[in-house]
């Protein structure tokens, strides 16, 4: 089984993943770790050889010399524009040469069209080319009828072949390069199924090497497990300078894209797509769509101003709280961290002696917006007061703000900006840390700076 990988130019090898150890035959128990069923096929180059796929991108004798760093002059990289600026924002302004982008997401969450509507825009003044593994070219041009673009200049190449696929595209020198997906494509060097570990990491560095010899801009579209993260070995992240997850409930019709990775730009930047019937639309005003549609003003909801990466963004966040007929209340959270929930309910029955030991607590974050940062802890709290009293919060009023185990209000960054993203939206009212208050009034809204967790119920 090790010899079969050698007729095909390149000799097998084994790799444990758990402890790295290399073998040269497969066996189910790795015989230095002793861990089951780790070995995976891989290729071993001859270190000897001028052509080894370890040689540097370029090839050429000076790039692998140790040089100063006062004597390597930075490289001035502009972004190219995709045409879809949501898309350019998660990018870090847009396209990079020799940049490798990996976008991951579900089934049908829309990551075929986007790249689609991308391309099209590009090829108008850009060479692309659509590699697919998974559809054939006629597929493509019925979606990209359906969807109204214009593919006059976009070039199609339906090719599971790594090495066929770095051949043709050394011939046609494309600008932009797509390759949906890399779960589809193969190695000649290895003799494992598409998909596999090795097949994907091996695909993938030939890929990334193509990319940073020819300068060309390359997107692979990643599968995602039932869990969620992209399918293959961790290691494929690593290879790649830009991760991005597509995301969106069923049944909705927003889509989130978020960077994960950029080392051209800023991380956990968010952009906004509606699915239409003739693609993905740009969202200009997203807060607008994670804001309540309620008629009237109800107990339990207020709005939240977070930040994703160098956008405010304003969400409601939602708190039912009811008697809990069990002996251990549940504590169920939506788009927050549950262990959060469960300490700063502590905080509160702490700091202020409202008890919820025998109540069940159920938050949400409205839209399906995942929050990590910590500056939804007060209005959290603000949501979960206001549905365990029947009280209702107006709706004129924002809030942001950590809380300390002490019961202290803490700062969060760029609060100037959260209070200005809230006037321009029409809120009125806002309780903030007292380090965050602005020093200046702000026209339209008036600001109340809180240090304490009492000295909130002092205002509500």
């Amino acid at each position: 089984m090790a010899g079969i990988g050698s007729k095909r130019g390149g000799k097998s090898i084994y790799i444990c993943a758990d402890c790295g150890g290399q073998f040269q035959k497969w066996a189910g128990q790795c015989p230095d770790c002793k861990g089951w069923n780790t070995l995976q096929e891989s290729v071993a180059a001859a270190v000897s050889s001028p052509n080894s796929r370890f040689a540097g991108y370029a090839g050429d004798a000076n790039q692998n010399q140790i040089r100063n760093l006062a004597d390597v002059s930075p490289e001035q990289r502009s972004g190219e524009p995709t045409g879809l600026a949501e898309l350019d924002r998660v990018l870090g302004g847009g396209l990079v040469d020799g940049s490798v982008i990996l976008i991951g997401g579900d089934p049908g969450i829309g990551k075929s069209t986007l790249l689609l509507q991308s391309l099209a825009q590009l090829s108008v003044r850009l060479k692309t080319l659509y590699i697919s593994g998974e559809e054939s070219p006629e597929q493509i041009s019925l979606r990209a009828l359906r969807l109204g673009l214009e593919g006059d200049q976009l070039r199609l190449l339906a090719e599971t072949g790594v090495e066929r696929i770095i051949a043709l595209a050394r011939q046609e020198n494309p600008a932009v390069m797509v390759v949906d997906s890399i779960q589809t494509l193969y190695t000649e060097q290895l003799q494992s199924a598409p998909g596999s570990v090795a097949q994907v990491r091996e695909s993938a560095a030939q890929l990334v090497r193509f990319a940073k010899q020819t300068g060309t801009t390359v997107f692979l579209v990643g599968h995602v497990t039932k869990e969620g993260a992209l399918a293959g070995p961790r290691v494929l992240e690593h290879m790649v300078d830009t991760v991005l997850y597509f995301e969106g409930e069923s049944g909705s019709q927003f889509r989130l894209i978020r960077t994960i990775k950029n080392r051209f730009g800023a991380v956990n930047e968010l952009g906004v797509f509606a699915m239409t019937d003739r693609g993905l639309r740009e969202v200009s005003n997203p807060s607008a769509i994670f804001l309540s549609r309620h008629g009237e003003a109800v107990p339990g909801s207020v709005i939240l101003v977070t930040r994703e990466g160098s956008r405010p963004l304003l969400v409601e966040v939602q708190a039912l709280v009811d008697e809990s007929p069990l002996a251990n209340p549940r504590r169920v959270t939506l788009g927050l961290e549950q262990n959060r929930l469960s300490m700063l309910l502590a905080v509160l029955h702490r700091h202020t002696g409202i008890a919820m030991f025998d109540q069940d607590v159920y938050v949400n974050v409205v839209g399906g917006v995942r929050i990590t940062e910590t500056a939804s802890d007060l209005p959290l709290l603000l949501s979960v007061l206001s549905s365990f009293r029947d009280r209702v919060v107006p709706r004129e009023l924002v809030a942001f703000g950590e809380v300390g185990l002490a019961g202290e209000i803490r700062p969060v960054p760029n609060g100037l900006e959260r209070l200005r993203e809230a006037a321009k939206h029409g809120f009125t009212r806002a309780i903030v840390p007292r380090a965050n208050a602005p020093k200046k009034p702000i026209d339209g809204i008036e600001v109340s700076a809180v240090d304490r967790l009492s000295d909130v119920l002092d205002l509500y």
